[in-house]
Parts: C-alpha cells; structure tokens; sequence
C-alpha cells in the first residue's frame, strides 16, 4: 500500500508542477519494456527488438498538441535510443532521441520522454537511432489525428490500417554493423516484411513453406485509410494492391493533391497515407505487395514481400502472378512520380489557415548549403562515409549538453557550405544555422544508389529534384508554389534533390542520412538553431531527468532514472484536468 500512496502522490506532484505548463492539453502515458525476443519472419529463427513483447512495436495514437509521456526501459544488452521520426519537437530538441542531443539510456535503465506534438497531424513512426538496432525491429507508427474543429480535406474512412513495410536481413544486427565496419556491404536484403512478417506463400518456389503472413480484413464497398511507412534500413519499395487504385491524400504531416496511384515508390523513411476503396468483387482475396527497386528481376523476386487483403465475403485464397512493378528500364519513371506529389494549399492541417498560406517562393534565402555524397572511402584506415568531405563521428558528449554547459573542443561550428578541395576527414563539425533564417539545402548523389534524407525538427519544402550536377540555373526548375512539405526526401544516384526550411525551431537538429550503412559509416551532420536573444520562450530548458555522459557523467543523479510515471499501459483520452481530478480523488480517499 505504502508504494502505492507513493506512485499516486508522485504522479499528482509531477502533473501538478509540471502538466500545467502545457496550456491544459492532453496527456497521454505509455511504458515500454524494450527487449529481444525470437521471431522467425523469414522462416528462420532469429533476435528481434521488440516493445512490450511486440515486434513492430505499439501504435502511438494521439491528437494535435497532446502531450506524450514514454517511459522506456533498456532490457537490451546495450545502450537504446529511440527517435520520433517527423515529430517537430517544437522548442525542445532535448527530447529528440539521437546522439547530438541525448546520452544513450544505459542497459538496465530507464528513460521518460515528455514532448507535445505541437501544431502538427499525418503518419510518423518511431524506431532506435543508435548500435545500427533499427536493423533489428524496435521500430511503430505514430498517427496524429486532427482536433475535431480543424476539418479534414476527405471524407471520414471506415478504417485506419498501419502498413510498416521494411527490407529485412537474417544475419543480426551486430554482425551487419560490424561488417559494415570492416569494409563490407549489407548486399541484397533476405526479405521484405510487411508488419514484421514475412512472405505470403504466392509463389512455392520462392517463398518457402510455413511463413507466417499478415492480413488485413476488410469490407467491402467501404473505405480503408493504409498508413504506409518504410521502416527499413536501405532498400526502396514499391507498394501495390492487386487490382486496387491509390488514393494519396498525405506524406508526413502534409495533406497533398489528392491523385490516384497504381503503385507508390517508398523510400527509406517515408511515410504516405492512402485512401483505399474496397471496389472490387470478392472472387478471391487480394495481393498487397512491396518489392525491391532498382534491382534485377532475379533479386526482385527474392526481395518481394506479399501480405493479404481478405474481403469479409472472398470466396477464395488470392491467386495468379502478382500485380506488376514498374519498370526497371525507366529510370525516370520514380523521380517523375515524386515530381507530382504537390502541397494541398487549400487544405487547414494542424491550425484552421490553410498550409499554403506560408508563401515559401517568396522569402529570402539566407543559407546555401551543396551537400555532396559519395559512396564509402577509406579514411585513416576505417571504411568511412562522407557529406562534404566530412565523416560525422559522435562525440562522448552530445552536442547539445555540449552547448548548454558552454564545454569547449567538442564540436565545431565549421561545417563547409561546399565541398572542399582537400583530403576526406573524421570530424565533428556542424552547421551554424541562423534563427529565423530561411535554408536551402542542395542533395547532390554521386553514390550509385538512391539514398534517403531527413531532418528533425522541422518540415521542409521539396522544391526540385533532377538528374545530373546541380548548378545556379537549376532554381529555374523549382516548384516554388505548392512543392510538398515533408522530412525526408530521397535522392537518386547521379542527381539532385533541393529542399527550403525556415529555420524557426530553436536547438541541435540532426540531418542525416536515412540509408543506415551510410548514416552509420558518417553520411550525417547536425544543425545548430540558436536564438541569441535567451529566452524560454524559444526553448525549454534542460530537462530535469536528463542523463548525463562523456565529460558532463560526474553530474549524473545516482538512481535518478529508476522513477516511473505509470503501471499502465497508457492512459488515453484523458485531459490533464481529469487526471488530475482523479489522483486528488484517489490521494484523498488513501489518506482520509
């Protein structure tokens, strides 16, 4: 009983002096146990990470300006980040969960994350940022729904599906990274996962027996929102649904142009939502496919995952060959495709104002910054991989504890805006952004596959992309009107992809790579944002339950990390009146 007394008084202390700083706005709480378990998603037994015993791990469901408390426990066997792929994390980087703005939780430990996903709604997901782990799963969706008042530009679907789709490698994620390390190359993946599973038996002889397979259960004549998310670590997918059109109503916190696909490239990182129209007569069921680009027809047919659409009233199992890729041969057929993803200025998203009301094409460019990629070189005898001739290398100290105890030597603001005529080189330098300044950033390819981009903290403009060498004349293509707003972006090999941000989110934002085995051997940099005016109006302040590493570990609270917030699950629904209401209730009655 004691202990009990203790969480409740606890918890109405932490709501009551801190939950009253987010303008009375929801809160939701969850508790995640991360750990390995054995799976077999490709018929052989193998270790994944998994939450709370799932593998994907839990939806993350909430609604515009909610606040999300996560309590993570490392059971790992090595330190565990985890990062909120697309969410904003308006004014408070502390949270994001990457190497530049947070000390690993160490094996054993406990971490809360407290963040509000402020002014924003779309598809996200969530996955381990460090050790090369998201090759192994610990990876979810997030949807952020719209408040009730802001209308949404389609009609209410009948159902949201989350399809997390990902290349997939029975070796562990251990021994990948350590290949990787030793010079090698991931090669081909041994799968492609739809939901963590494996392969629909459409084909005996490339899929083999025994695999177990997701379905989706539909109705017919009714209408399915699929949250497709490519959660994997290198390999671009194409997702089709056999005899199925592709409503796009929305990328990553955009609503877009609604216009019918027959199949969608996905690149590593990307989120798209679809609207699906159960249409078709249920003779049988239906293929829903993610296959490999830019591969032979040989390594397509082993990189080809197949999960099933079953109608309520199919009279029989899918059948025949699978609905077909595009073809290989037409090489601008993906980048045409990205090219007519455009903005739907017309629509409100988060706030009532329409998304196009932020004229980008008419504010002043502050910053350029060309980055160019190459494919991994040796650099003082490691298999490194660069952007402007530097290879990113993390420091013991993240950067931004760095920046808040003013410690010197351990990052440089010196990050060159072109590449330099000089050898390759390991360091840790870093953009020095300018507050309230407007960025353009250049992609420039010259590895020989397509590689994935994200920012964090921000949503930026995708406003051209082309083959060849990017140049001065080659604004003249740009789509300076309604070019998508997104967080990561792909860029094929021997071309170009140009992105504008407003540089208006204080703190430490990592741009990196999404292609683990580039970003692992260095292909990332971080942004700094400062306000030279100080003021907590554009930053939180450092958190209370903050970990402390590398020069700053003498600061760490002994035990500090062993509170929790919850023994639920999660707490839904609920406003931070009402929680706090409840605890008074049950803090009275125990005493009373």
């Amino acid at each position: 009983m004691r202990s009990h007394i203790g969480f409740v008084w606890f918890s109405f202390l932490w709501l009551l002096f801190f939950g009253f700083g987010y303008s009375g706005d929801p809160f939701v709480f969850y508790e995640w146990k991360v750990s390995y378990i054995n799976a077999s998603p490709l018929g052989v037994k193998q270790q994944v990470i998994a939450i709370n015993g799932q593998f994907p791990g839990p939806i993350v469901n909430v609604t515009t300006n909610w606040n999300v408390v996560v309590n993570v426990h490392n059971n790992l066997d090595e330190p565990f980040l985890v990062t909120w792929d697309g969410i904003q994390q308006r004014k408070n980087s502390w949270q994001d969960g990457v190497m530049g703005t947070n000390c690993p939780i160490p094996s054993g430990w406990n971490w809360t994350y407290n963040f509000q996903v402020k002014d924003q709604i779309g598809s996200f997901f969530y996955f381990p940022s460090i050790n090369f782990q998201k090759a192994a799963g610990g990876y979810g969706g997030i949807i952020i729904n719209n408040r009730d008042v802001i209308p949404v530009p389609f009609g209410t679907p009948d159902g949201d599906i989350a399809l997390l789709i990902s290349d997939w490698y029975i070796k562990s994620y251990k021994d990948l990274r350590s290949n990787l390390e030793d010079g090698g190359s991931l090669g081909m993946p041994d799968g492609v996962l739809f939901n963590g599973l494996g392969p629909y038996n459409y084909n005996e002889s490339l899929v083999p027996a025994g695999i177990v397979y997701e379905t989706i259960n539909v109705d017919p004549g009714k209408t399915y929102r699929f949250r497709v998310h490519n959660v994997g670590i290198s390999t671009s997918l194409n997702f089709r649904i056999q005899n199925h059109n592709l409503l796009l109503v929305e990328t990553e916190g955009s609503y877009t142009v609604q216009q019918n696909y027959a199949n969608m490239d996905i690149h590593v990182g990307q989120s798209f939502s679809f609207l699906v129209t159960m249409d078709q007569n249920a003779s049988s069921d239906y293929y829903m496919v993610a296959s490999a680009r830019f591969v032979n027809e040989t390594a397509r047919d082993k990189t080809t995952g197949v999960a099933v659409l079953h109608y309520s009233n199919s009279q029989g199992p899918a059948s025949g060959p699978l609905p077909d890729p595009p073809d290989e041969a037409d090489t601008y057929f993906s980048m045409n495709q990205a090219r007519s993803i455009r903005w739907n200025v017309s629509a409100g998203a988060a706030r009532p104002n329409p998304q196009g009301s932020f004229r980008y094409g008419e504010i002043t460019v502050t910053d350029v910054y060309v980055l160019l990629s190459r494919p991994a070189e040796l650099i003082n005898g490691k298999w490194r991989t660069t952007l402007n001739g530097i290879s990113y290398i993390a420091p013991a100290t993240p950067l931004k504890l760095a920046q808040q105890f003013n410690v010197p030597g351990v990052y440089k603001l010196d990050f060159p805006n072109r590449m330099m005529d000089r050898p390759a080189k390991i360091d840790t330098s870093i953009i020095n952004g300018t507050y309230r300044g407007f960025m353009e950033i250049i992609f420039q390819n010259n590895d020989t596959t397509v590689q994935s981009y994200h920012m964090d903290g921000y949503a930026f403009f995708v406003v051209g992309m082309d083959f060849g060498t990017w140049t001065e004349n080659s604004r003249g293509i740009y789509n300076k009107w309604d070019g998508v707003a997104r967080c990561t972006t792909q860029v094929f090999p021997g071309a170009w992809t140009a992105i504008l941000v407003s540089l208006d989110n204080v703190g430490i934002w990592n741009l990196r790579a999404d292609n683990l085995d580039s970003r692992h051997l260095g292909q990332e940099v971080y942004v700094s944002v400062v306000n030279p005016e100080v003021s907590n109006k554009t930053e939180l302040s450092l958190p209370d339950n903050a970990i402390f590493c590398g020069v700053l570990s003498s600061l760490q609270k002994q035990q500090f990390h062993k509170f929790r917030f919850s023994d639920a699950a999660s707490v839904n629904n609920l406003s931070i009146v009402v929680l706090v209401g409840l605890l008074f209730i049950c803090f009275s009655t125990i005493f009373l």
